[in-house]
C-alpha cells in the first residue's frame, strides 16, 4: 500500500528550506566519485541538474532525444524569468511571490514547495548573471525588470522575447564545462523506453539509440526525469513536436504516482489555428500584454478591418470585467474569457476564433522604437508566419494548450515514490498548483536543478556510498528490456492503412473538446468512450514503416502517442474525480454567478496523486491534503 509522505520540514514557512538544508546528510567529495546519477532531459531543469551535480563530482550520465541540448523546449519560454528581488522597489518580496503563485494556482499547491521556489529565485537569477545570460538593463545599468499576468509588481527579468533560450544557452556552457571536465557524459539521440527497479530502487534505464535502434541499457544509483510536460496530449500546442510523456509515464507504470493530470494550462496569447495542416501553434509571449491591449469588436460578426472599427465599439473586455489588473490577469482567466467573447459571436478572423491584442496606443505613447526594443523579434516572428504586421494592425491570438501542472508526485525531496527516482521542473506536479503564473516555469526549473536537487539528492545517496556498481547483466535489466522490445515488435507488427499522426491528431481534438478549456461530466465521460474505440482502433490500424533497427521517426511517434492514450484517460478521470472548478480546471457545474472557478475547498484542498493499475482499468486515487497556514484559502479575484 503507498502511503503518501510529503516531508515537508516542521517550523516557520520562511525557515524551513534553510533549516532542513543544514540538518540533510551529505557525501563527502571522495564518496560522490563513486556514486553515479542518471539525468533524462536536457532542458533547463535537466542541463541545470547535471552541471550541480557535475560541479559537486558526482558521475553524471545525461540522456536527451534531440542531437544537442540547445534544441530542447526551454528555448519557447520567451517572455521572462521571475524573482523577488524588488529593483523597482514597488513592494515585491519573497512573500509577495509566494502569496502570488499560491493564489494564481488557485491554491492547489503545497506552502512549503511554493515558498521555496520563490526564495530560490534570487539566487537564479544571479546564478545567470555571473553565467552571462544577457537580460536587459535599465538606463543606469541595472537588470531591468517587467510584469506578468496575475501579479501587480514588476519581478520578471527578460531577454528582450529571448529568455528561456538565453537562459538554456548559459546553462549549456555550464553543462559543457562539467562534460569537458568528465564528471558529465553525454548521450545524444537517446528515447528512455523503461525504468528499471531492483529491490525497490530506481537503478537505471533503457534507452533506444534514435540513430541506430539500438536498445541500450544504463545503470545508477539513482534517476532524474526532467522530461518537461505533457501537452502535446492536445496535437496542437505551443510545445515542441517532441515534447511528450513517455518517461515520466513509464514511471508511472512502474509505480511513481501521477499527481493532477486534469491541471493543464491554456496559453491566452497563441497564434490561432491557420489551417488543418498545421502540427503545432506558435506562442506570442505574455509578456506582451504589458503593453498590448486585448480587444473584440462590440458589435457580432464584424467583418471591418480592425484599423477601421472606432475606439467607441471596441470592447476591452479584460480591462472592463477585471479593472484591478485590466489585460494582466492570469492565464486561464484570460483564456476563459476569450473562449466566452468568441463563442458569444464576438470573435474574428475568418473561423471567429480569435481577439485582438493591439499595440496601437503603446505605440503612440512610447514611440515604435521602444517597443521593437522589448518585443521586436516577437513581432518579427508573427508577420513571418501570419504576414500581418503588427507595428500596423493588431494581432490575433486565441488560447491554446501550453504548460502542464501536473506530473509526477514528489515530496519535498523532489523524490517520486520510487525511492531514488527523482523528477524536476515541469515534470513533476510541485510549484503551480491548478494554474502557473507566467515566468515562473523557468524560475522553478532552473531553482530545482541549481538550489534543490543538490541537496536533496545527496540526503539519499549518503546511504548509497557503499553499494557497487550497478550491473546491467542485473535480471531486472533483462525484463525491462524484453518489456520494452515487445512493445516496438508489437507496433510494428500492425501493419495497417492509417498514419500514427492521424490518430495523434483525433486524440488531440478530442481531448480539446472534452477535457480542455472547459470540462463537464457528459463530455468528460464521452471523452473516455471516444478515447477507448479510438485507442483500439489504433492497434489495428496504425501503420509504422521501415524497420526498428534503424532511424525511424514513425516509431517515435507512435511510441509516444501509444502512451498518449492511457495519458488522456487519466486527464478525464481526475477531471471527473474533481467536482470543482480551480484554476485551469473548469467544470461548468461549477462557477460562480459571474461565471468564475468556484472551488470545494472542503472536499478538494488536496493533491490526486493516481497509481497505476494497467491499461483501461481504473487508476487508484491518493489524496495529499493540502494545509494553509499562511494563506487566506478565498475566492480569486482579480477585479
Amino acid at each position: 500500500m503507498i502511503k503518501l509522505d510529503s516531508k515537508i520540514p516542521k517550523g516557520p514557512l520562511a525557515g524551513k528550506w534553510s533549516n532542513y538544508k543544514s540538518s540533510l546528510r551529505l557525501v563527502s567529495p571522495a564518496n560522490k566519485k563513486k556514486l553515479d546519477i542518471i539525468i533524462v532531459g536536457t532542458g533547463l531543469s535537466g542541463a541545470s541538474s547535471a552541471s550541480a551535480l557535475g560541479e559537486l563530482g558526482y558521475n553524471v550520465k545525461v540522456f536527451c532525444f534531440q542531437d544537442s541540448p540547445r534544441r530542447a523546449h526551454s528555448v519557447a519560454a520567451q517572455g521572462g524569468i521571475n524573482a523577488a528581488k524588488n529593483y523597482k522597489n514597488d513592494g515585491d518580496s519573497v512573500y509577495r511571490l509566494f502569496h502570488d503563485m499560491i493564489k494564481g494556482g488557485d491554491f492547489r499547491a503545497r506552502e512549503a514547495n511554493v515558498y521555496r521556489a520563490a526564495e530560490v529565485s534570487n539566487y537564479v537569477i544571479d546564478h545567470f548573471t555571473a553565467l552571462g545570460v544577457p537580460f536587459a538593463r535599465d538606463y543606469g545599468g541595472m537588470l531591468d525588470t517587467r510584469s506578468f499576468g496575475g501579479v501587480q509588481v514588476s519581478r520578471t527579468f527578460y531577454a528582450k522575447g529571448q529568455t528561456g533560450q538565453q537562459c538554456l544557452l548559459g546553462t549549456y556552457s555550464s553543462l559543457s564545462r562539467q562534460i569537458a571536465k568528465g564528471t558529465v557524459t553525454m548521450y545524444e539521440r537517446r528515447d528512455m523506453l523503461d525504468l528499471v527497479i531492483i529491490d525497490g530502487k530506481a537503478r537505471g534505464i533503457i534507452t533506444r539509440n534514435l540513430l541506430t535502434g539500438e536498445i541500450e541499457r544504463h545503470s545508477a544509483h539513482a534517476v532524474v526525469l526532467a522530461t518537461g510536460g505533457y501537452g502535446t496530449v492536445f496535437y496542437l500546442s505551443t510545445l515542441a513536436l517532441g515534447s511528450n510523456a513517455s518517461a515520466a509515464w513509464a514511471a508511472h507504470r512502474k509505480g511513481a504516482l501521477f499527481a493532477n493530470p486534469s491541471f493543464i494550462q491554456i496559453h491566452p496569447t497563441s497564434i490561432p489555428v491557420l489551417n488543418d495542416y498545421q502540427s503545432k501553434l506558435t506562442l506570442m509571449s505574455e509578456s506582451l500584454r504589458n503593453d498590448g491591449r486585448v480587444w473584440v469588436p462590440k458589435e457580432k460578426d464584424e467583418k471591418r478591418h480592425p484599423n477601421q472599427i472606432p475606439e467607441a465599439e471596441r470592447d476591452y473586455y479584460l480591462e472592463r470585467r477585471y479593472p484591478a489588473f485590466g489585460n494582466l490577469v492570469p492565464r486561464d482567466v484570460a483564456s476563459r474569457a476569450a473562449k466566452e467573447r468568441c463563442d458569444a459571436g464576438y470573435g474574428v478572423g475568418d473561423t471567429g476564433l480569435s481577439v485582438y491584442l493591439d499595440f496601437k496606443d503603446a505605440i503612440e505613447k512610447q514611440g515604435k522604437k521602444a517597443i521593437e526594443d522589448k518585443y521586436g523579434n516577437l513581432f518579427e516572428m508573427y508577420l513571418k508566419i501570419t504576414g500581418i504586421n503588427p507595428y500596423e494592425e493588431p494581432m490575433r491570438i486565441y488560447p491554446a494548450g501550453h504548460y502542464t501542472m501536473g506530473g509526477l508526485w514528489v515530496d519535498y525531496n523532489l523524490m517520486t515514490t520510487i525511492p531514488g527516482l527523482y523528477s524536476v521542473g515541469e515534470s513533476n506536479f510541485s510549484d503551480h498548483g491548478a494554474n502557473r503564473l507566467g515566468a515562473s516555469s523557468l524560475m522553478q526549473c532552473s531553482g530545482d536543478g541549481y538550489f534543490i536537487l543538490p541537496y536533496t539528492i545527496s540526503d539519499y545517496l549518503s546511504d548509497e556510498i557503499r553499494t557497487p556498481r550497478i550491473n546491467t547483466d542485473h535480471e531486472e535489466f533483462d525484463k525491462a528490456e524484453k518489456a520494452a522490445k515487445e512493445k516496438i515488435d508489437r507496433l510494428m507488427a500492425i501493419n495497417g492503412k492509417q498514419t500514427v499522426t492521424s490518430f495523434h491528431k483525433r486524440l488531440g481534438k478530442i481531448l480539446w473538446d472534452h477535457c480542455g478549456m472547459v470540462r463537464s461530466e457528459e463530455g468528460l465521460k464521452k471523452g473516455i468512450e471516444m478515447i477507448d474505440q479510438l485507442e483500439e482502433e489504433f492497434w489495428k490500424e496504425v501503420k509504422v514503416p521501415a524497420t526498428a533497427g534503424e532511424y525511424n521517426q514513425e516509431l517515435e511517434k507512435a511510441i509516444r502517442v501509444a502512451d498518449f492514450f492511457e495519458v488522456g484517460r487519466l486527464m478525464c478521470q481526475d477531471a471527473l474525480d474533481r467536482n470543482e472548478s480551480c484554476g485551469a480546471h473548469f467544470r461548468e457545474e461549477f462557477q460562480t454567478e459571474q461565471g468564475e472557478a468556484k472551488r470545494n475547498d472542503a472536499e478538494f484542498a488536496h493533491v490526486s496523486a493516481y497509481e497505476y493499475q494497467g491499461n483501461r482499468q481504473r487508476e487508484i486515487l491518493h489524496k495529499e491534503p493540502l494545509v494553509f497556514e499562511n494563506v487566506e484559502l478565498k475566492e480569486r479575484s482579480y477585479k
